[in-house]
C-alpha cells in the first residue's frame, strides 16, 4: 500500500518557522507525515515524460483575503520579514544558474590531460597533410586523385565501417535515465564518477571555508529541515534514499544552490533572501536534488566527450583543407561554436527541463505547494526587468529563460497537484499564488502610471518604489 504523511505548510503555521525560530519548523514537521506516495513507472508517458530544456525563481498561498495586508514569510539573516518584494532588493546576474558550470560536467583527471592532447594532435595531424599535399608534384596529386576516383567505394566503404563503429559504440552505452525512463548516453561509470565527485567538494569546501554557517544558524536549520523532508518523503526512490544528503549554507549574496553527485548540499543566503516562502525554497531545492539523482552530471560530461571525439575528425579535416593556419583558426572557432550552441547548449537546456519536472514531482510528494514554482521564475524575470538587465535570448544560454520556464512549470502543476492529493496531503487554502502575483502586478502598474514623470522626483526611473501589500 501507498504510505504516505504530511507536512502541513498551509495558513498561519507556515507563518511561524520562517521568522528565524527553527523550533517551530521542527516542530511543524514532527506533527506531520511524509509521503511515500510512488507514481508507476509504467505511466511514464504522462507523469515521467521527459521536458526537454536546459541554474541556477513567487508568493505563498494564503488562507487570509486578498484585500488584506500579509506579510510574507521570507527567510533572513534577522529573521523578520522585509516590507518589500524579496527578489526586488538583490543584485541578480544575468548569468544567474542554479546548477555551477562545475556541476554541470565535471570530468576525470584523464581526459584533462587527453582532451587537449587529442585536439593538438588532430590540428598537427591536419596541418603535416595539408603541407605535405602542396609540397607534392603536380602529376603526382593528378595520380592520387585518380587513384581516389577509381577506389570510391572502398573509401566510402571505409568512412561507413568507421560510422557503424561509432553508432554502435552509442547504442552500447545508452542508459535508462532514473524516474524518467529516457534513454541517455553514459560514458562513465556512476560510482565512479560520483568518488571524483568528491574532489569538487573538496574544492568548494576550501573556497568557501571562512563562510559556512554553522549548524546552529536559523537558515542552516531551515534547509537542514526541508532537505531532509523531501529526502524523507522520496526515499521510496532508490536513487534518493541511497544517497547522504549532507547540508552547506555558504554566507554569499549570489543567488545560487547546487548538489553534487555524491549529495552533497550548497546553498548561498543569497538565494534564501531571493525566495519567499518555504514553498519556493523546497522546489528549488527539489530541482537540485533532481540533478543528482538523474545524474545529469555524468550523463552531460559523456555526451561533451563523445561529440568532442567525433569534433576531432572534422578538426583534422579542417586544418588539412583550409589553405592557411589563420583561416583553419578560423574554422575551428566556428566548429567549436557549432557544437557548443547546437548540442551543448540545448543539452543542458534538456537537462534543466527534466530536473524542474522531478523536481516538482518531489516537491508535490512533500505536499510542498507547487503553485508557487511557477511565481518564482515570474519574480526572477521582473527582478531583471526593473534591473533593467539585458534580455538575452535563450539560445545563447544554458538554462531556459525565466519566462519560459514559468509557462513549463505551469504545464507541469496540474499533474503535480494530482500527485500531491495521491499523497493525502492537507487541500491548499486561500487564492493561488500565481493569482495574487498577478493581481500584485496589476497593482505595481497602475501606481507607476500615478506616480507622474521620472523628473517630478528625485527617485531613480529604475529603480520604482516596491511599497504594494502581498501574500
Amino acid at each position: 500500500r501507498n504510505r504516505c504523511q504530511r507536512l502541513d505548510l498551509s495558513g498561519n503555521a507556515r507563518n511561524c518557522f520562517l521568522a528565524g525560530n527553527p523550533d517551530s519548523y521542527r516542530n511543524l514537521i514532527g506533527k506531520g507525515l511524509r509521503c511515500l506516495w510512488h507514481v508507476p513507472h509504467t505511466s511514464g508517458q504522462e507523469v515521467y515524460r521527459n521536458a526537454n530544456h536546459s541554474l541556477g525563481r513567487f508568493f505563498s498561498q494564503s488562507s487570509q483575503p486578498l484585500g488584506e495586508k500579509i506579510p510574507s514569510p521570507l527567510i533572513s539573516s534577522v529573521g523578520q520579514p522585509p516590507h518589500h518584494f524579496p527578489a526586488w532588493n538583490i543584485q541578480i546576474n544575468r548569468s544567474f544558474r542554479i546548477s555551477p558550470s562545475l556541476q554541470a560536467a565535471p570530468v576525470p583527471l584523464f581526459w584533462i590531460i587527453v582532451k587537449p592532447a587529442q585536439k593538438l594532435f588532430a590540428i598537427i595531424l591536419g596541418r603535416s597533410i595539408r603541407n605535405w599535399w602542396k609540397a607534392l608534384p603536380p602529376n603526382k596529386r593528378e595520380l592520387f586523385k585518380e587513384s581516389a576516383r577509381k577506389n570510391k567505394w572502398k573509401i566510402l566503404l571505409g568512412v561507413s565501417s568507421l560510422g557503424v563503429v561509432f553508432v554502435m559504440f552509442y547504442f552500447t552505452h545508452l542508459e535508462e535515465t532514473p524516474i524518467t525512463g529516457r534513454a541517455r548516453l553514459l560514458v562513465f561509470g556512476k560510482e565512479h564518477f560520483r568518488e571524483l565527485s568528491q574532489m569538487e567538494y573538496d574544492m568548494w569546501m576550501e573556497q568557501f571555508k571562512s563562510q559556512m554557517l554553522p549548524e546552529t544558524d536559523a537558515r542552516y536549520q531551515v534547509v537542514e529541515r526541508v532537505v531532509g523532508h523531501l529526502s524523507e518523503s522520496n526515499k521510496d526512490i532508490p536513487q534518493v534514499s541511497a544517497l547522504k544528503w549532507v547540508i552547506h549554507v555558504v554566507d554569499e549574496p549570489g543567488v545560487n544552490a547546487f548538489v553534487l553527485p555524491n549529495g552533497q548540499v550548497f546553498v548561498f543566503t543569497g538565494l534564501l533572501d531571493a525566495v519567499s516562502d518555504i514553498h519556493q525554497l523546497s522546489f528549488i531545492l527539489g530541482h537540485e536534488i533532481a540533478h543528482a539523482v538523474l545524474e545529469h552530471a555524468a550523463e552531460k560530461a559523456s555526451l561533451v566527450h563523445f561529440l568532442d571525439f567525433l569534433s576531432l575528425i572534422f578538426l583534422t579535416m579542417i586544418w588539412a583543407i583550409c589553405p592557411r593556419d589563420s583561416l583553419a583558426v578560423v574554422g575551428q572557432w566556428i566548429q567549436s561554436k557549432l557544437q557548443e550552441f547546437m548540442f551543448d547548449r540545448p543539452y543542458s537546456r534538456t537537462l534543466e527541463a527534466e530536473a524542474d519536472k522531478v523536481g516538482l514531482q518531489f516537491a508535490a510528494k512533500a505536499c510542498v505547494d507547487v503553485r508557487a514554482s511557477s511565481v518564482f521564475w515570474q519574480q526572477m524575470e521582473l527582478a531583471e526587468t526593473i534591473q533593467g538587465q539585458p534580455k538575452l535570448p535563450e539560445w545563447l544560454s544554458t538554462h531556459p529563460s525565466h519566462e519560459n520556464r514559468a509557462e513549463h512549470l505551469d504545464r507541469l502543476i496540474p499533474e503535480a497537484l494530482k500527485i500531491r492529493e495521491s499523497c493525502n496531503c492537507p487541500s491548499l487554502s486561500g487564492p493561488d499564488p500565481r493569482l495574487i502575483f498577478k493581481l500584485n502586478m496589476q497593482h505595481l502598474l497602475e501606481s507607476s502610471k500615478g506616480r507622474g514623470p521620472p523628473n517630478s522626483t528625485k527617485q531613480d526611473p529604475s529603480k520604482p518604489k516596491l511599497d504594494f501589500p502581498h501574500a
